[in-house]
């Protein structure tokens, strides 16, 4: 697939607020400064659709984007900002579970995990809170080309070890960069084909 139209068309704190349409949506979700905005730009070929920022914590609202007038992308707040206040923390958890639970469009949730570092427990946890409610999901590792191969390989296959000690079986996975692009087309084209399913 190729992304030849992405137009912003609006931001809430509200899973009610959000647009009413009958188009699948695919949401984007990771720790604060996992590179998601950055993701998102290179997926989209526009460098400042999602704002980037070096101060983690960025994103505090549900955010909708239209693509090709096919199918919605969806920026989420980051999780476990330890900088912000213990109402805001709350107020964005609540947020984020009410988007994943009650927006009957989410198609899938892409999680965002930083390749560089070994399993951390709140994304773990929250993995396992989108299993037990059985919200779709993939893991997209990020940030790939900041580390050698042997290490990429040896921190995911940490997470697959980890994860599998909780799950039957291991969610779809794509290893990206928003530096050289990789994985790009992996995902896009996984989009495209879940949609080709929800249309037929």
């Amino acid at each position: 697939m190729q992304i030849k139209y992405a137009n912003y068309v609006i931001s809430n704190t509200d899973v009610n607020r959000c647009p009413a349409h009958n188009l699948p949506e695919y949401a984007f979700i990771g720790r604060s400064n996992v590179g998601k905005s950055s993701l998102i730009n290179m997926l989209t070929n526009k460098k400042d659709l999602a704002k980037t920022s070096a101060k983690p914590g960025k994103t505090l609202l549900i955010n909708h984007f239209l693509i090709n007038n096919e199918w919605y992308l969806v920026d989420l707040p980051g999780y476990g900002y330890a900088q912000a206040g213990k109402t805001q923390r709350e107020r964005l958890r609540k947020m984020i579970e009410s988007y994943a639970l009650l927006r009957q469009q989410l198609t899938c949730m892409f999680v965002l995990i930083d390749s560089r570092l070994a399993p951390q427990q709140i994304d773990l946890d929250f993995m396992q809170f989108l299993g037990e409610n059985e919200v779709p999901f993939a893991m997209v590792f990020t940030k790939a080309d900041k580390l050698s191969k042997e290490a990429l390989d040896r921190n995911i296959e940490a997470y697959n070890t980890t994860m599998l000690e909780q799950w039957e079986e291991l969610p779809p996975q794509f290893i990206t960069s928003s530096t050289t692009r990789q994985g790009a087309d992996q995902l896009l084209d996984y989009i495209d084909d879940i949609n080709k399913q929800v249309n037929d």
